[in-house]
């Protein structure tokens, strides 16, 4: 990925530095936040673009450099999920892009879960009625696959724990017997490197680990559709959008376009300033400071005598027993969540080994 950052003839500790004074300058949380799998905290250069959106509409000014944000984004993520942007579609929910795969799907079509996966990766296939939808363990999913699975849709990371899929894994397992994939990015996009060329379909909220508002969900798509057909399809969908805002659409989107839902335009002028910033840091700094980070904080765990949730490799940690703490935690000004009894602190790349130690602190009284 192109960044920003200094080049080859830089030291690590310019490099650090320049990671460091990026954040600084875009983040200033009043509180000890350690809840980015829930949702990511807005840059400085977001909120002022936030604000910028809104004085244009209120202004009366046209919205045209809001039409132009959201193709910014489209390009933006597609450089950083590694496909062209004319396999990207912008969305508002991961749950509508995956009914739209839902029903694609013939009646009686075999898809492969995880069991406890993230509802909008599962429901809409639940809903259909006529399909066949198997859950297994997240570690079973790749010798779970067999002849007659359809399709294979599964988180890349569980936002119940933050184990990781093994994506590899996965993906030679369903080439091997003939079924598709999608794969849901929303807790990897931003701090862990990922691959959507590797798969036929996967899709990212961008509220978390991009740092966005809410309101902006991508889909990736095969060139040639993955036998998609665009049934929530309305203007923006069309090839000439502004020729179509009457009547039934007379041409489609010759790209993924065509399954783009309507633009929430103040997320997007948002999202762009947000997705440059991801873009400037590199998501390999970004995922080594949130790996150490988490490291940190199983390591302090372990002196306390907690054993998180096995998730070797992920930003987000999990503790059993301990979700019952998270009330009193939020009253002394650290952010966790509580998720099925679990204790789940998620480490982003405002977050500093401080802030580690604080919880830790917390959580040994």
């Amino acid at each position: 990925m192109d960044c920003d950052l200094p080049g080859p003839q830089s030291g690590p500790m310019e490099t650090r530095e320049t990671f460091d004074s990026l954040v600084r300058a875009e983040f200033t949380p009043k509180s000890t936040y350690l809840n980015t799998a829930s949702n990511g905290l807005l840059p400085a250069r977001t909120v002022a673009a936030l604000h910028e959106a809104a004085r244009l509409r209120a202004e009366g000014r046209p919205l045209t450099p809001l039409y132009e944000d959201v193709e910014v984004c489209r390009a933006l993520y597609a450089r950083l999920v590694g496909v062209p942007p004319t396999r990207v579609a912008a969305g508002a929910s991961v749950a509508a892009h995956t009914g739209v795969i839902a029903a694609s799907l013939p009646a009686g079509a075999e898809i492969l879960t995880a069991e406890d996966d993230f509802t909008s990766v599962l429901n809409p296939f639940h809903v259909r009625g006529d399909l066949k939808v198997r859950a297994v363990e997240l570690e079973r999913i790749p010798e779970s696959v067999r002849p007659g699975t359809a399709l294979v849709a599964v988180s890349a990371v569980q936002s119940a724990d933050g184990r990781i899929a093994d994506l590899p894994a996965l993906r030679e397992a369903a080439r091997e017997h003939g079924a598709r994939t999608y794969v849901d990015f929303s807790q990897a996009a931003g701090w862990l490197p990922v691959d959507a060329d590797a798969y036929d379909f996967t899709a990212a909220a961008c509220y978390k680990w991009l740092l966005g508002p809410n309101g902006a969900v991508f889909l990736t798509v095969p060139e040639d559709f993955g036998g998609l057909t665009p049934v929530l399809a309305g203007w923006v969908a069309a090839e000439e959008p502004w020729r179509s805002c009457y009547g039934p659409v007379a041409e489609l989107a010759h790209s993924a376009r065509r399954f783009d839902l309507t633009h929430a335009l103040f997320t997007y002028a948002g999202l762009r300033r947000s997705l440059e910033l991801v873009e400037e840091l590199g998501v390999a700094a970004v995922h080594a400071h949130d790996l150490a980070l988490a490291e940190r904080f199983r390591t302090g765990l372990a002196a306390l005598g907690h054993e998180p949730v096995p998730a070797p490799g992920s930003a987000i940690v999990s503790v059993p027993g301990l979700g019952s703490r998270q009330p009193e935690l939020s009253e002394a000004g650290i952010e966790v969540s509580d998720r099925a009894g679990n204790l789940r602190a998620s480490f982003h790349l405002y977050n500093t080994a401080a802030d580690v130690d604080r919880l830790l602190d917390a959580l040994s009284g």
